[in-house]
């Protein structure tokens, strides 16, 4: 979900310069603004009191963040953390809500996405019912390019980490590299440069995506 830029800003919104490691907002807290990625990469996790993180999802750049207290005024249900240097916009909620009410397609598409993100949350739990590893990391690859989500289309690049996979999928990062290369030695995936991708890509097919 992406509001058009030039919009946000006529409403007042602004730009934000986030440096890697920080903390945009933490769960629990209160949500003052709406957020959207303009680049860079977010982390939106939940973590525990040991540090262990959850990983809900990793925010590429045009789509939105930390929503859900926009709509029913709870706190933030994660904490969201810049993956690497980024660009966001906020824009104040109270001016958000009024956007809703002035653009009712909008608010149809934050419903579509927050259906969207709920399934995904239902798909994800039903696999964990599968104790295999393999099992979990090829639903969530497959999820993933299903829905271009943390994936590049052109060359079938995974744009998640090991470490972040295994956070997605509440597995031991060792297990997710070993099962990932009993993956690739079957020919499901390719490694390269340590990089994944889904099924056998050619170096061919790699120098023509820049992503």
């Amino acid at each position: 979900m992406m509001i058009d830029i030039d919009l946000l800003l006529a409403l007042g919104a602004v730009y934000k310069k986030v440096s890697q490691g920080e903390m945009i907002f933490i769960e629990g807290t209160r949500c003052n603004f709406y957020y959207q990625l303009v680049s860079g990469k977010v982390r939106w996790a939940n973590i525990n009191d040991e540090g262990k993180e959850y990983l809900q999802t990793m925010v590429e750049p045009g789509e939105c963040f930390g929503e859900l207290p926009l709509f029913d005024g709870a706190p933030y249900a994660a904490t969201a953390i810049a993956e690497e240097d980024c660009t966001i916009i906020k824009l104040h909620e109270s001016t958000f809500h009024q956007l809703l009410i002035e653009h009712p397609e909008i608010h149809f598409s934050f419903s579509k996405l927050l259906t969207q993100r709920l399934r995904f949350k239902f798909y994800l739990l039903k696999e964990f019912l599968h104790n295999e590893p393999e099992e979990r990391i090829t639903s969530l690859i497959s999820y993933l390019k299903e829905t271009k989500h943390n994936y590049c289309e052109h060359c079938g690049k995974i744009k998640l980490t090991r470490q972040q996979i295994a956070n997605m999928t509440c597995l031991r990062v060792e297990t997710v590299i070993r099962t990932m290369r009993n993956m690739s030695e079957r020919g499901e995936i390719s490694i390269k440069k340590g990089k994944v991708y889904w099924g056998n890509v050619t170096p061919v097919i790699m120098s023509k995506c820049q992503v």
